[in-house]
């Protein structure tokens, strides 16, 4: 299939074809003009040669546009190619296969969108530079580098941001710190009454437009005058209080009337530099009627020191150690040196005021504990009505046992300090831990000294009388006594021996039966007839007597046993109520037949 004829070509060819219609309708005319043949070669040799000449001048032209459209697309691509470098872009690609025209049009609008790249680069450079540089100034920072005459990159640009954002948000930060310390420094100046004296103080209060710079110099500077005003005016309001307690004590002392002391307060106002300067002229009043009454205000601080060294636990021997205490000569050094033993001991008192909170807990524990020892010896409290003496016994274990911990929790906070101070802490003139171990040691001293003297006691009341030669009675002097004796006598006397024997108190020994001995001083004539009295009357109740037997007796015991067992076991009360009846049975029976 024979290709399409291009249309170039069909106007090419029907150019040749009117060329050659114009020279046949010249020849034409030629002839019919009558040109000779040789002049009208000479005019066709003029046409041909107008005719080449136009045509190479047109041929010309266009070799000359396509030179200058190849120079241009090689200019353009030089520029380009540098352009893009300076962008840190990537080479152009030239697309292969178009013709120059289109090439040079392509590179046309590359360059024109990267010269318009570079300008935005440029002009968004300059705007960052300049905040960079002004919140740099700002701050007292260094400027984000970029080589002047350079075109930055993307990448140098978002870094630029960046910087720019970092710088600012620094700056907000520091202006909100730089707010906080001025309305800090403004706020103690009219609370201490103190007035600028720096530059940088001015310049930091100060209302002008002209802003502070906030360089980290400069805000350090203001913390530390910040916290310089802060420790002024903590000093400002130690010394405050101090003239107020020297005040408060002066008007104790005094016995000030509390109207005046309320009336003196209330006048008392303005900053605290001010109140200080009311305080030390109220304080130097004060001084001066203090002078004209000495020996009051000693007696008030002799009552105070009296205090103190009641709460410091001081012996008589550390009291007298301040001789001036005992000086009557009442002048102002006298006063300052009693001042100065209230304060020693003040200080003595609240730096070990734990422990000495700790000594007074366990004395009054102490006390508690003695309290519940000197009861277990009552005989009365055998009566056990209600549970007393499980109670009671409860309750000596639990103190015996806190009493136990508080010593030994004393015993190392004051070894601890004993330590760290490199001397022994002295109760009452002596070593609080000596003191301790004497009071247990003394305890149980007396503890034994009672036992020897109750076992002693009970031997005594223990040893049988001698019989008389001729007398035959068994026993008189227990066979008198149980005469008329009751179960409950026996069992009372019973229950006192057992809970003895069992630890549960430590109490005499309560013996079953009383004898009643005769006196060694009565005369050996007397003693006959008393004799042959007694051995009548155990005579005549033998019967009664013999009816109490050793069983019952023991039958007594084993209740006695039981109802002490009842203290811990509840369920045994109404057996033994039941045993009880049926002893009172027996009683009464032997009543009657007695």
């Amino acid at each position: 299939m024979p290709s399409t004829p291009r249309k170039s070509e069909v106007l090419a060819s029907s150019l040749v074809s009117s060329v050659n219609h114009a020279l046949g309708k010249l020849l034409d005319i030629w002839h019919q003009i009558g040109i000779k043949e040789e002049m009208q070669l000479e005019r066709m040799q003029a046409v041909k040669l107008h005719i080449e000449n136009l045509l190479n001048e047109m041929i010309t032209e266009e070799c000359q546009l396509k030179e200058r459209i190849e120079s241009s697309i090689e200019r353009r691509k030089k520029e380009l190619m540098s352009l893009r470098n300076e962008l840190s872009l990537d080479p152009y690609l030239v697309e292969e296969g178009i013709s120059i025209l289109q090439m040079e049009k392509d590179l046309r609008l590359a360059l024109d969108a990267t010269l318009k790249e570079k300008n935005e680069r440029l002009e968004e450079l300059k705007q960052l530079q300049q905040q960079d540089e002004k919140l740099c100034a700002e701050l007292f920072t260094t400027p984000y580098y970029i080589p002047t005459g350079s075109i930055p990159s993307r990448l140098q640009l978002e870094e630029l941001k960046e910087h720019v954002r970092m710088r600012s948000d620094e700056k907000k930060r520091r202006l909100e710190v730089f707010l906080k310390l001025r309305n800090e420094i403004r706020q103690y100046n009219e609370e201490i009454g103190h007035t600028p004296d720096s530059t940088l103080e001015k310049e930091a209060l100060s209302d002008d437009e002209e802003p502070f710079c906030l360089t980290n110099k400069n805000i350090e500077a203001l913390q530390t005058l910040v916290n310089k005003l802060q420790l002024k005016k903590g000093s400002v309001i130690s010394t405050r209080e101090a003239l107020k307690e020297k005040v408060r004590l002066l008007w104790n002392r005094l016995r000030w009337p509390v109207e005046k002391q309320e009336q003196c307060k209330m006048s008392i106002k303005g900053s605290i530099t001010q109140e200080v300067t009311m305080w030390e002229e109220e304080l130097l009043r004060l001084e001066e009627l203090k002078k004209e009454n000495l020996k009051g205000v000693i007696g008030k601080v002799r009552q105070e020191l009296d205090l103190y060294w009641e709460k410091c636990l001081y012996s008589t021997e550390q009291k007298s150690a301040f001789h001036p205490y005992y000086d009557d000569n009442f002048t102002e050094d006298l006063l300052n040196q009693h001042d100065e033993e209230v304060m020693k001991m003040k200080l003595l008192y609240e730096k070990n005021k734990a422990l000495y909170d700790s000594i007074a807990k366990w004395e009054a524990t102490w006390k508690q504990f003695m309290e519940l020892e000197k009861k277990s010896t009552n005989p009365n409290r055998l009566v056990n009505r209600g549970g007393t003496l499980l109670k009671e016994e409860r309750e000596r274990s639990k103190i015996h046992k806190l009493l136990t911990k508080l010593g030994e929790d004393l015993k190392r906070s004051i070894e601890s300090w004993e330590k760290e101070q490199g001397c022994n802490f002295l109760i009452k003139g002596q070593r609080f831990l000596d003191y301790m171990a004497n009071q247990w040691e003394q305890h149980k001293l007396k503890k034994e000294q009672e036992r020897l003297t109750k076992k002693e006691d009970s031997a005594v009341l223990k040893t049988p009388m001698k019989r008389h030669a001729g007398s035959t009675t068994q026993t008189p002097l227990k066979t008198r006594k149980l005469h008329g004796i009751t179960n409950l006598t026996v069992l009372r006397a019973a229950s006192c021996i057992s809970l003895t024997s069992t630890g549960t108190a430590a109490v005499a020994r309560t013996p079953i039966l009383v004898c009643k001995t005769q006196s060694k001083s009565t005369p050996p004539e007397s003693r006959q007839p008393a004799r042959l009295q007694e051995g009548k009357e155990n005579q005549q109740t033998s019967k009664s007597i013999n009816q109490f037997s050793y069983l019952d007796f023991t039958e007594y015991m084993v209740l006695v046993t039981i109802s002490q067992m009842v203290l811990l076991h509840p369920q045994l009360q109404s057996w033994t109520k039941v045993q009880v009846r049926k002893i009172q049975g027996k009683d009464q029976k032997r009543t009657l037949t007695g």
